[in-house]
């Protein structure tokens, strides 16, 4: 059975003229088998995100957050269907779960109950888009996802159990294709062996569409963007920038480590590891093949470049001023990963080691506690990673103005710098 993975993010179904472009899309590939990834509608999850900071905050805001998501809902099914009875009770029966996690007394572990509450988004918008094919009398069939992706514990960056993941993938899904054309599941969301929701991380929508290709052997993986494919960089920040039309699973697999937000970091393996390959297409040009990813031969590539926003700079010696060693390194890195902090860039000297993370502040609180009083931190904020690929001196020397460089490190064909923007000088009059 040839099986395509379609991944549809929420840009695509931000409101009802989305819907109704994605069931244009699968209205054309009506007669082949596709499993449909699809992400939680527009700003839903940062919406719920508020919701969960309300909940603990116990600000009496909850509820008053919680009914705005749900009227847009109601609003975009009213739009979308004449006689929308049916979804609104499917997605009602949604909300009611919420509702029961905000009914009890705050959990101790805030990431546990982010991940029962924000994984809602994704059941949200597939109960939607699965009302809506069957009402186009497309061939489709609706699944939960955490009844094939088994994660462990690590709430909000699950990791994937992956022999049973497959195998429940092969026994749910497969059967499922026999009798439908195309099945809608959710991204981003999948469950422990206690039948907890987990979470893969931000953007994760990608990785679940990733792992279900991975699973079945799929024949191509489609990403669904509001871009025309992978670009030389972010067209909101640059005006030149230009469609890459074939790039190599190694130099993707480069760019989404270094930042590039076009596709989620851990996408490109599980892809490279059964030669399956990527499109990344535009919804709004469907016709479009976009950016094809593949094992391409290495092939020249113009400038691509990557800035991280919110970075920050740790700082951290020891109090006694004696050197950073061995040991020193091997407990910070511990705690690095413990709490998840990911290290973007890094400098050891004697008696300091310096790296760059995400500002992420109630972990590197966490992680500075934690430090104990052996070390000190000083934390240097509002700053920017800037990542050249296949740089050349014109591009390194424009990047570089009005820009106060904090470090920065050359390798054979990427620059990195850690940087602060700065105001521009004006000439008195």
């Amino acid at each position: 059975m040839q099986i395509k993975v379609f991944k549809f993010g929420g840009a695509s179904v931000k409101d009802s003229e989305g819907f109704r472009n994605v069931g244009q899309i699968l209205q054309k590939y009506s007669d082949e088998k596709i499993v449909v990834v699809v992400s939680a509608m527009g700003k839903t999850t940062n919406a719920l995100e508020e919701v969960v900071k309300s909940f603990y905050a116990q600000d009496g805001q909850t509820e008053a957050l919680l009914l705005k998501i749900k009227s847009s809902h109601v609003a975009l099914i009213q739009e979308l269907f004449p006689v929308s009875q049916a979804v609104l009770d499917d997605i009602n029966d949604a909300f009611v779960e919420i509702e029961w996690v905000l009914e009890e007394v705050p959990h101790e572990d805030y990431d546990y109950t982010y991940d029962q509450i924000v994984s809602m988004g994704e059941l949200l918008s597939s109960k939607i888009l699965i009302h809506y094919l069957q009402y186009l009398k497309i061939s489709s069939k609706w699944l939960d996802v955490r009844d094939v992706i088994l994660t462990d514990n690590t709430y909000r960056d699950a990791r994937i159990q992956w022999d049973t993941t497959q195998s429940n993938a092969k026994h749910k899904i497969i059967p499922m294709l026999e009798t439908a054309n195309h099945i809608v599941t959710q991204g981003f969301i999948g469950s422990t062996s206690e039948n907890f929701t987990t979470t893969l991380g931000r953007e994760g929508s990608d990785y679940t569409a990733a792992i279900l290709s991975y699973c079945l052997d799929a024949d191509s993986m489609h990403i669904w963007k509001d871009v025309p494919g992978v670009l030389t960089g972010d067209p909101r920040i640059f005006d030149e920038v230009i469609k890459m039309p074939r790039i190599s699973y190694n130099e993707a697999i480069e760019m989404t480590y270094y930042g590039a937000k076009v596709i989620h970091p851990k996408t490109i393996k599980p892809l490279q590891n059964k030669q399956i390959p990527l499109f990344v297409r535009p919804f709004l040009d469907p016709s479009s093949e976009g950016t094809v990813i593949s094992d391409e031969k290495e092939m020249s590539y113009p400038p691509v470049i990557v800035i991280e926003h919110d970075q920050t700079l740790l700082h951290i010696s020891t109090n006694d001023f004696s050197f950073v060693a061995e040991h020193h390194l091997s407990m910070i890195f511990a705690l690095l990963a413990k709490h998840r902090l990911k290290v973007n860039m890094m400098r050891n000297t004697a008696i300091s080691f310096s790296v760059c993370v995400n500002n992420i502040p109630d972990r590197i609180k966490k992680f500075e506690k934690e430090l104990g009083t052996e070390f000190k931190m000083i934390q240097d904020n509002d700053l920017e990673l800037v990542t050249i690929r296949h740089y050349n001196e014109d591009i390194l020397k424009d990047m570089k103005k009005n820009k106060l460089i904090l470090f920065e490190e050359k390798l054979q064909d990427t620059v990195q710098m850690v940087v602060r923007n700065l105001p521009k000088m004006k000439r008195k009059e």
